[in-house]
């Protein structure tokens, strides 16, 4: 569903053929500002069009638009790469090559300006990570173990979902690891090269694989003309088997058949204002391993909805306990108010959600989806089951026996991994927008699954948190968002710095002081913080504690990443290094802007976020669900 791009080659190269001829990049040249004429572009925009199966444009919206321009050039620079060792064309050729993409995309959507609609600065094409624009300086930055260790990882077709998270959960460690200088723009940043690296020398079948093309750019090129063909193969060997019962006199078959038709007619006549939703999902299963559910089945898996089968309720809806008929037990989540309107955005979603896969991410199992007279629109999901619960419920719930030290440790790093590979392993980028201790689930070994990631998006159709606008939870929202929605990965990184401090302190985000008001747990732990009595906020009697200097440097951490100014966390595969490693901690800077901040305050951190030392290169736009 996502060739918006190439079906853009396509339609140029139908009525421009010489922009594209003979598998070579088109020559297109443009006025500088300065009035001279720029370099040819000496990109291979063709390899885009050579995976387009048909010219017909799927529908995308603006915000998925922007990402699918960034990765399709991302795919033609790997096959730049591949053929001539260098990730970037030449600076001089910059203005050429927007020019050339450009003038693609306009031909199947007209007046789309890339650089003004998505925020791209001309130089960004021709720069990149640390100043590197070769394959030998990108080789000599990276170990060559390294470099074996991805090779072996994604070496191999990419097609499915089990090589593809190992090869992407292999690649988000190169950036945190060997990249961490600056990049210019967000075009071919450093979390991009060694998707870019990857594709080009470490897959055999290199960055036009559809595979490929799906796993490392997120790109689904997969035919609908071999769809359809399959269809209809499928549909003649039913004729085919139906007219052989017919044949065999297997009559009570058709008479059921046209009960149950009219039957149907009947359920859809009381519904006709209602679109099937299943319409829009049906892709989902022949690119994942999702399992379709019935909503039979459902019912039956949670004995109707059942009371007693309700583990969670929440913003979304209500979740449930169900044993399948193999005897699996999963966690339903049946979303509340559900609309037809809103289906096509569901289906981006449950798409995302179920490509990316991860240890410390709960693992998407299947969906339903069902219009009946009684029950109306119906949403489900089924994930795996966590049968220890929430953070929430250890440290806040009916649990007598309090969580030591080292299951603490291991809760408040495993979910630092966790959202270290949703914004900079999976392909986009995930922002969560959610993080709570509710969403944090423990399976039978107390290892922490994030949950719920990829959900904010279609809250509001139910209903959210705090707002229409803003999705989270009270306490645990960054400033910048709660008030202004300006949101980043360094929002989720604020999130986690309150769940830290929640771990460690036993405390709740919002805290009652003893005059009754409600005071924030960030405020509390830095004020002790600062008079240097860290080891306060740490709860009291906790089971196991470690060595002091190790606490001290998680509590340390955790007053970090929610500090109120933005430019002043660190980004989340800073924190892995920070809690894992002996990687030093910064000085925490004082914390001059308050939940009552004026927003000059505000936008002036989110324009020197490129100046910290901790902070993630300026421009950059993960993809946000």
């Amino acid at each position: 569903m996502f060739r918006f791009i190439c079906f853009a080659l396509f339609s140029l190269s139908l009525i421009n053929p010489s922009a594209s001829l003979s598998g070579r990049p088109a020559f297109h040249r443009s006025l500088l500002q300065n009035g001279t004429v720029s370099s040819p572009c000496p990109l291979n925009f063709d390899a885009l069009r050579r995976l387009a199966p048909d010219s017909r444009r799927p529908d995308l919206d603006t915000r998925s638009e922007c990402q699918y321009i960034r990765q399709g050039l991302r795919l033609v620079q790997s096959e730049y790469l591949r053929v001539t060792n260098s990730f970037l064309p030449p600076t001089e050729s910059a203005e050429s090559c927007w020019d050339a993409f450009e003038s693609l995309v306009n031909e199947y959507v007209p007046n789309f300006d890339i650089r003004r609609r998505c925020g791209f600065q001309t130089p960004w094409i021709a720069r990149g990570c640390m100043n590197i624009t070769t394959r030998a300086e990108f080789e000599s930055a990276v170990p060559q173990s390294a470099l074996n260790d991805i090779v072996a990882a994604c070496n191999q077709s990419l097609l499915n979902n089990s090589p593809c998270a190992s090869c992407t959960t292999a690649l988000s460690r190169i950036p945190a690891t060997y990249l961490r200088g600056p990049s210019i723009g967000n075009v071919s940043d450093c979390t991009a090269y060694p998707f870019i690296y990857v594709a080009a020398f470490g897959n055999q079948f290199g960055p036009t694989d559809e595979g490929t093309a799906m796993c490392l750019f997120n790109l689904d090129f997969t035919s609908s003309n071999s769809s359809s063909k399959t269809k209809k193969i499928v549909i003649s060997v039913v004729v085919v088997v139906c007219g052989l019962v017919l044949i065999l006199g297997f009559s009570g078959y058709w008479l059921f058949r046209r009960k149950k038709a009219r039957f149907m007619r009947k359920r859809w006549n009381n519904t006709k204002n209602v679109s099937n939703v299943s319409n829009g999902l049906d892709s989902i299963s022949g690119s994942t391993t999702l399992i379709r559910f019935t909503f039979d089945e459902i019912k039956a898996a949670t004995k109707n909805f059942s009371r007693a089968t309700m583990i969670g309720k929440g913003g979304y809806g209500n979740v449930y306990k169900g044993v399948l008929p193999d005897g699996s037990e999963v966690a339903l989540k049946r979303f509340k108010n559900c609309s037809a309107s809103g289906d096509d955005s569901f289906t981006h979603e449950v798409e995302v959600i179920a490509s990316v896969r991860h240890v410390n991410l709960v693992a998407l199992r299947g969906y339903c989806t069902a219009t009946t007279p009684l029950e109306g629109h119906q949403r489900i999901i089924a994930c795996d089951l966590m049968k220890n619960g929430s953070v929430h419920d250890h440290l806040f719930g009916l649990v007598d026996k309090k969580l030591s030290w080292p299951v603490r440790h291991k809760i408040a790093l495993g979910t630092a991994k966790g959202l270290a590979y949703l914004h900079y392993g999976a392909q986009p980028g995930i922002i969560h927008r959610d993080i709570k201790a509710s969403n944090i689930l423990l399976d039978e070994k107390f290892e922490p699954k994030v949950a719920d990631f990829g959900l904010a998006k279609f809250a509001t159709e139910g209903m959210t948190h705090m707002s229409t606008k803003v999705a989270g939870t009270m306490g645990y929202v960054a400033p910048e968002y709660a008030l202004y929605g300006q949101l980043s990965e360094r929002s989720d990184v604020y999130s986690f710095g309150v769940v830290l401090l929640e771990l460690l302190s036993g405390r709740k985000a919002l805290m009652a002081v003893n005059d009754g008001r409600p005071m924030v747990i960030t405020d509390w732990a830095w004020s002790l913080v600062r008079k240097e009595r860290a080891m306060d906020v740490v709860e009291e009697n906790m089971p196991d504690l470690g060595p002091t200097e190790v606490v001290e440097k998680y509590v340390l951490v955790a007053v970090l990443c929610s500090h109120p100014q933005l430019y002043a966390r660190p980004t989340m595969d800073q924190v892995v290094k920070m809690l894992d490693q002996d990687a030093p901690i910064p000085s925490i800077p004082e914390r001059p802007i308050s939940l009552i901040a004026n927003l000059d305050d505000i936008e002036r951190s989110v324009s020197s976020s490129g100046s910290g030392h901790l902070s993630t290169p300026a421009g950059y736009q993960p993809y946000m669900l």
